[in-house]
């Protein structure tokens, strides 16, 4: 063979799996859709991998077509050496030749058993949980409790030094560090009753045998039980990203909007009490918007008239002596700072003690100020919540030792009844990271059926038949098979990672069978070549002889595909390190995907591109063919 002759087998080889190479990254580009169409959080995880994916493949598929093709003809010379003379390769041909023959010949036992095999994974993934994101090991626990909104500095002070002692003496805990109320910023409004303690962990070796981190948090649930106070569980990082994204510090929010502030706490209370044994519910606690409690001071004109007093002499020494006033400033440098005076601690720390402040008269000497006001303490709103112009309340849990979905779901089927009798005005929102799996749904719903037609067209284009596109794309279910299978058995929950990874298999799929067909077209037109195109010289032995023999010649490049995705796969599973829990719901549904999709492709897909072919010859009297 000279130089021009190998020159031209390499661009006919070229022309042949140009198209399905072009049409099979447009595939793959078109399954990325969802994950482009993705926001919030989900949108910024999500959105770096598929356009790093899709410009790989983007380059991939044109060095496949320029560069690979010069490569070759550089490299690939001298004396060649036929397929069968690999000893390998003939080892594998030998094995799958009488197997696909097996499934040719015992074509509806096939089909059957790749029908049953799907309907067995449907209620598979039905059963599974759901839930927004797999939870990320942040390797920190993160302790929110709440107490009543009218705790004192004192009182709380001492609660936080209770709480961190009874954590410490976990020989888990290498150190704790807890906080109450809020850094001198508009941005937390966290109120003085909310306690946020950030618990580091000793490094897993020296924790007790056996012990994971969920029985570390149980144990410390079951210590730090004290009245009055309701524990929060939960994580640094994704409770400041759902307090961010929705408001809520739990993973989930009940949020009760209404006109009054006392209707809505009593409502969130019969809200609770509904859901309080919901399992998988835990940390339920309402918001507290009331029970503030106020130093009200209303000045009695009767009296300040009698001393010769106005209602702003005796509101000068409420402020200055409870506020603080602004006596002079102090320079310091190039800096000016205020000079503040107010009484001590000790004259305005009770309500006694407020009451015998001294208000100076024009003619009477000083009195004390409850001679001329009177002064009480009065029960008022907590924190004041509104969003849309509405008031609002709020029940928070988090979920543990059940999937999100389903909880919330038992939720709302046990308040139902009482959300139909809620007062006019008055309705309820759910928030949290259930807000976040309602969106993602709602975003893959919408734009799967598009993502669906674009690639029948794709498929189309690649074929120039509308039989074999829609046999391509009726397929993929049954590729999918393996992913559905091992995402249950692995028990995880269903989420916008899985989502991911079965988009991303879906693409896989779709490539590998288009190639595959592209193989077995060949072989009907060398067959056409060999025997005319008419069903009176082609017969049925010839069909599967050279259905046989085209799907053989998929089965080295295929096995590859399958050894090198499996490799770059595999070994996630076993991986431990930060961000391992995010990456093996993904890694599942391909792993198993590819298993049954390579499956699917070498064995069912040359049986339906068969029974396809026998069908032209038999209704058309040949077969329907184009060159590509």
């Amino acid at each position: 063979m000279n130089t021009l002759e190998r020159i031209k087998i390499i661009e006919a080889s070229c022309k042949q799996v140009g198209r399905g190479v072009f049409f099979s990254t447009l595939i793959i580009v078109a399954s990325f859709l969802p994950v482009f169409l993705l926001e919030g959080q989900e949108g910024k995880l999500f959105g770096p991998l598929a356009w790093t994916k899709t410009f790989i493949l983007a380059i991939d598929a044109i060095l496949a077509v320029t560069l690979t093709p010069v490569l070759i003809s550089f490299f690939v010379r001298g004396k060649l050496r036929p397929d069968d003379h690999n000893p390998f390769t003939s080892f594998l041909e030998r094995a799958y030749r009488p197997l696909l023959d097996w499934c040719i010949r015992w074509r509806k036992t096939t089909l059957g058993i790749n029908i049953v095999a799907l309907l067995i994974s449907i209620p598979l993934i039905i059963s599974l949980g759901t839930e927004f994101m797999p939870p990320l090991d942040e390797g920190t626990i993160l302790f929110m409790p709440v107490t009543m909104p009218d705790v004192s500095n004192a009182q709380i002070k001492q609660l936080l030094q209770l709480q961190d002692k009874i954590i410490k003496s976990v020989p888990e805990v290498e150190n704790v560090l807890g906080k109450a109320g809020r850094a001198n910023t508009a941005t937390d409004n966290s109120p003085i009753s909310m306690v946020e303690t950030i618990i580091l962990l000793k490094p897993q070796s020296e924790w007790r045998k056996g012990l994971k981190k969920e029985d570390i948090v149980n144990q410390l649930n079951a210590k730090l039980q004290i009245p009055g106070v309701v524990n929060g569980w939960t994580q640094p990082i994704i409770n400041r990203i759902n307090m961010l994204s929705t408001g809520i510090r739990t993973d989930v929010g009940l949020k009760v909007y209404g006109q009054n502030l006392d209707t809505i706490f009593a409502l969130s209370g019969k809200m609770k009490q509904a859901m309080q044994d919901v399992k998988g519910v835990k940390d339920l606690y309402v918001d507290p918007i009331t029970g503030g409690k106020f130093l009200d001071i209303q000045v009695n004109k009767e009296a300040i008239g009698r001393y010769g007093l106005s209602v702003d002499d005796v509101n000068e020494i409420v402020e200055s002596a409870l506020g603080g006033m602004t006596v002079t400033p102090t320079v310091e440098g190039r800096r000016r700072f205020s000079v503040n005076v107010r009484l001590a601690q000790d004259y305005r720390s009770s309500l006694d003690a407020i009451k015998r402040t001294l208000v100076q008269t024009p003619n009477n000497g000083p009195v004390p100020l409850s001679s001329v006001a009177d002064i009480q303490i009065s029960d008022g709103p907590a924190m004041i919540q509104s969003e849309n112009a509405l008031l609002r309340g709020t029940v928070l849990f988090n979920v543990r030792d059940r999937d999100l979905g389903s909880t919330v779901k038992e939720a709302q089927d046990k308040l139902n009844t009482l959300v139909k009798t809620l007062p006019k005005g008055y309705f309820i929102e759910w928030s949290g990271q259930y807000e976040n799996l309602i969106r993602a749904e709602h975003t893959l719903k919408m734009i799967m059926p598009v993502v669906l037609l674009i690639i029948f067209g794709c498929l189309y284009f690649a074929f120039h038949s509308i039989r074999e596109a829609f046999f391509s794309l009726i397929s993929i279910p049954f590729a999918l098979i393996g992913g559905a299978y091992i995402v249950y058995f692995f028990g995880v929950h269903l989420s916008v990672a899985v989502a991911v990874g079965f988009i991303a298999l879906f693409g896989i799929a779709v490539e590998t069978g288009i190639v595959m067909v592209i193989y077995l077209n060949d072989a009907m037109l060398q067959l056409i070549a060999l025997k005319g195109n008419s069903s009176e010289t082609i017969t049925k032995e010839d069909l599967r002889h050279f259905v046989m023999d085209g799907a053989i010649k998929r089965l080295r490049p295929k096995l590859m595909t399958v050894c090198v995705a499996l490799f770059g796969l595999v070994p996630v599973l076993w991986s431990t390190g930060t961000g391992s829990d995010v990456m093996r719901p993904i890694v599942l549904p391909m792993i198993g995907g590819v298993l049954t999709s390579s499956t699917h492709i070498l064995l069912v897909t040359p049986l339906i591109f068969l029974m396809v072919k026998e069908y032209e010859l038999r209704k058309y009297g040949k077969l329907d063919i184009k060159k590509h």
